[in-house]
């Protein structure tokens, strides 16, 4: 039997691929509504970032994050977006 694969998602700071679990989820829900998608498996349009203050800067000033969920980011996501980096930089 093969080794699973592991599913790889672009980064929408760096543009690097990385493996899937070790990413942010950002998700356009159905209802509209832009969120930090914590689980991965949160229904709508999503986008992913590296757990790298780096990238997130990087998105920000290109307003990636709005192209890759094709809407306007609201400030307070960014806002949770850098505090769940944060958290997750303490934990490691």
């Amino acid at each position: 039997m093969s080794p699973r694969k592991v599913p790889l998602r672009q980064c929408v700071g760096c543009q690097e691929q990385k493996p899937k679990r070790s990413m942010l989820r950002i998700v356009l829900t159905p209802l509209g509504e832009v969120v930090v998608d914590l689980t991965g498996k949160r229904a709508g349009r999503g986008t992913y970032i590296c757990a790298s203050p780096e990238c997130f800067e990087l998105a920000k000033k290109r307003k990636s994050l709005d192209r890759g969920l094709k809407t306007a980011v609201p400030l307070p996501v960014y806002d949770e977006l850098l505090k769940v980096l944060r958290e997750r930089e303490t934990h490691e």
